[in-house]
């Protein structure tokens, strides 16, 4: 049974995203699908971290559970100390719109809204008052403060994901999860996403949790975490992209 406990602030916890004895599975016609099997990890406070691993290993659904969109078949999974199975749906809503931030592959962006006011949606969701110089700080950060007005079809796709970067950048969240956030872009656009989010854990203390299939993307990361079956495998910190991609070669074959 859960409840709808309050979060603790979670400044206070060293440990950013905490992941124990996790498993996920989902009933198919054909069977069961063990998509996560027993995961424990720890992603600390300040960290930039990449998942990666061969189709089917589990990289979008660990980022899915431990972002707390997709409960755990068993195990938990805590956020800043919190679990988050103890937390109702509200509680759980409220700490996602407050402690996290979320960039996909898709950018998610409202085509009827200014790059600014999609920017400063999940303020206004939240009730919170929207800083209109912290918007356009935000903006300013990924070189898009002359786009502010311009609507997402208005935009290219690298620009679009800087809008969807800005947005959480603007949120400042404790964790940035970001799945395939490069997969749309060109190379330079590519990139400059990339330095922002590890920027975002190098100068702003935030942490990044990104589901790659590049090894360059994975590259920028401190550390490198490899699924395969639904299990952690291993692990590089401070790899090149040729290491990352000699590693992904050894779990493909």
């Amino acid at each position: 049974m859960t409840t709808t406990t309050t979060p603790p602030p979670l400044a206070a916890h060293p440990v950013a995203v905490a992941l124990d004895g996790v498993t996920r599975t989902y009933r198919s016609r054909a069977g069961d699908v063990h998509a996560l099997r027993g995961i424990t990890h720890t992603f600390a406070r300040g960290s930039f971290t990449a998942v990666m691993g061969p189709s089917g290993s589990g990289k979008s659904t660990l980022l899915q559970v431990a972002a707390g969109l997709d409960r755990p078949t068993t195990g938990q999974v805590a956020i800043g100390g919190q679990p988050l199975g103890r937390l109702g749906e509200t509680a759980l809503t409220r700490l996602r719109r407050t402690s996290m931030a979320f960039v996909f592959q898709a950018y998610n962006l409202l085509d009827a809204l200014s790059a600014f006011d999609n920017v400063a949606l999940p303020a206004r969701l939240a009730g919170a008052r929207v800083d209109r110089a912290g918007v356009m700080d935000a903006l300013r950060q990924v070189g898009l403060e002359d786009r502010a007005r311009r609507r997402p079809p208005e935009l290219s796709g690298g620009q679009q994901q800087r809008v969807a970067i800005a947005r959480a950048l603007y949120a400042r969240p404790e964790v940035l999860f970001a799945d395939e956030p490069t997969g749309a872009l060109d190379r330079a656009s590519g990139r400059q996403v990339l330095e922002l989010m590890r920027s975002a854990a190098d100068d702003r203390g935030q942490t990044v949790v990104m589901v790659t299939h590049d090894p360059l993307a994975a590259s920028y990361a401190h550390s490198v975490l490899f699924l395969a079956d639904g299990m952690v495998v291993g692990r590089l910190d401070r790899a090149d992209a040729t290491r990352i991609a000699e590693t992904m070669s050894e779990l493909e074959r």
